[in-house]
């Protein structure tokens, strides 16, 4: 790890499970602070904003400015705003950071209702949906990328890790939208480049050196080695040991958690 000169850290599944945090999660950001590691936390979770994670985080003894945290959230809304600049409205499938995160660049939010309605929206943006999730939610979307409607996607990833083991992910509900459209999404986070180029862009000089620190080997560690950056799966997550035997995805470094990962880049 020698040549580790900086972070692009993910969190569920490295840094916490649901509520409850990996344990010595003080001391390894202590340990970073003091080899001054700069570091991003970047997430495929759509369902909180930055702002939402620094509170998270300070419940944990943890000190981290909003401009370190990238959710997959921020960094679609961003990319609708440069890359489809004619988009004004979007219909969300998704929970309040999602909405919270397309109100602030500026976008019209739309539910069901607005569609039945008669309203129409140039863009479906689709992430995780629990507690909101109903028939109504997924048929208006559905109905807008049938008539046209740009479809993406803050992730696809299959589960995201609990306290009581993996749940369905974002991945489970844009499934329902391609399946009942016949679209494929625009996805945002990772294994894709956008997330990973907005996390070595607010890196600055220091990407030259960047690591990716993640739990999945699908999404955190193929999206870092296709980024040309050293990747380090935790087996603190979702891949196992089990998985790296037989996967054509192979990470630079494996750790146990973020207190080994942090002695070994302390002991260098």
């Amino acid at each position: 790890m020698q040549n580790i000169k900086s972070l692009i850290l993910d969190m569920d599944g490295v840094l916490w499970h649901g509520e409850t945090p990996q344990p010595g999660i003080d001391k390894f950001f202590a340990r970073l602070d003091a080899i001054s590691m700069p570091y991003v936390l970047a997430t495929n979770n759509a369902m909180r904003v930055a702002s939402q994670y620094t509170e998270k985080l300070a419940r944990f003894g943890v000190k981290v400015d909003p401009d370190q945290i990238l959710t997959s959230s921020e960094a679609t809304a961003s990319y609708i705003e440069h890359v489809h600049p004619t988009v004004e409205t979007v219909y969300v499938v998704g929970e309040s950071g999602l909405k919270r995160a397309m109100k602030a660049q500026g976008f019209k939010v739309i539910g069901p209702e607005q569609v039945r309605n008669g309203d129409s929206a140039e863009a479906v943006v689709a992430g995780l949906t629990r507690d909101s999730l109903t028939y109504e939610l997924l048929a208006m979307g559905s109905r807008l990328l049938n008539e046209g409607s740009l479809f993406i996607a803050t992730n696809v990833d299959a589960t995201y890790p609990t306290e009581t083991g993996p749940l369905p992910g974002a991945g489970a509900i844009v499934a329902v939208l391609e399946v009942s459209s016949g679209r494929s999404p625009i996805v945002i986070g990772k294994p894709n480049p956008h997330m990973f180029e907005e996390a070595l862009r607010r890196l600055g000089p220091a990407a030259t050196g960047a690591a990716m620190v993640g739990d999945r080997l699908t999404t955190d560690i193929a999206g870092g080695n296709a980024a040309g950056i050293s990747t380090v799966l935790v087996l603190s997550g979702v891949s196992t040991e089990e998985e790296i035997e037989t996967s054509g995805i192979q990470p630079t470094f494996v750790v146990r958690d973020i207190t080994d990962l942090g002695e070994a880049l302390a002991n260098r």
